[in-house]
């Protein structure tokens, strides 16, 4: 797949203290196969759906070892411009853009509502090269924020989208869009999610069966925490890993229900 649009997530990792676990676990769940360990950079390694990449996983840097977790990049033709819009718009940059290899430059964040995420400038890297419907591949994000009045502006400054808020009386949603194309989401989180849990993106990845996806992950040890549930969005759940870290599997194609109603708000 070519450069996203600035704006657009374009490529998700995550940290493990058991690489090899985690291999093992998403590898049975979605049915990833793994590259090998880049040595020059941290053992990094690729994960793959029909041979097409769509993520990675590395061991943490010593001293960082906390809870595993998804981080979401998102593209950037100026990682160095985009760094300094996080901090003119009340972020956080947790990394320097930073050149990896031929690969491209990485950066990382934190908006003002205390969310993590990374920025991707890509030179041979593109970033994910599955579409988001087929089995394996990265699908949809979502912003789980307690301030969304923090992140809303925040997000919208520093990339250039335009947002839709969900005309819903129960839930607090936003979708942020890159012209035409919903990217993003952003959820309100209520006090069902208990106060050590922080705010974060939660990566959504494409199954043939969410009910099968969720047998295979709960029985190799993930926390099921909502769901199984139709939408008209597809049939989705929302899981915690064996070591800790939150994501989301949906079926796309088993959809259910009116699309939600929303209004301009950019």
């Amino acid at each position: 797949m070519a450069v996203q649009p600035e704006g657009t997530p374009c490529w998700a990792d995550a940290m493990f203290s058991d690489v090899e676990g985690a291999k093992s676990f998403y590898g049975d769940v979605l049915g990833w196969t793994f590259g090998e360990a880049s040595t020059e950079y941290g053992n990094y390694t690729q994960a793959y759906a029909d041979g097409k990449a769509v993520a990675a996983v590395v061991p943490p840097m010593p001293g960082q070892e906390e809870q595993s977790q998804w981080c979401l990049y998102f593209a950037t033709p100026d990682a160095s411009g985009t760094a300094a819009k996080i901090r003119d718009n009340g972020g956080e940059v947790l990394m320097e853009p930073m050149q990896v290899g031929e690969f491209g430059t990485m950066c990382l964040g934190r908006d003002p509502s205390g969310v993590v995420f990374g920025v991707w400038q890509a030179g041979q890297h593109e970033g994910f090269e599955a579409p988001p419907e087929q089995p394996g591949a990265f699908c949809w994000a979502e912003v789980f924020t307690r301030e969304p009045e923090k992140s809303d502006p925040f997000f919208s400054a520093v990339f250039p989208y335009t947002a839709k808020q969900m005309e819903d009386d129960g839930i607090d949603f936003r979708m942020f869009n890159v012209g035409d194309h919903t990217v993003l989401g952003r959820m309100k989180m209520t006090e069902e999610f208990p106060p050590e849990v922080p705010p974060y993106i939660n990566v959504y990845f494409t199954v043939a069966d969410c009910d099968d996806a969720v047998a295979k992950a709960t029985k190799l040890g993930a926390v099921l925490r909502f769901g199984p549930m139709d939408s008209p969005f597809g049939r989705f759940a929302a899981l915690s890993d064996p070591q800790g870290a939150s994501f989301s599997v949906i079926d796309v194609t088993t959809t259910s229900g009116e699309m939600p109603q929303t209004t301009d708000v950019s």
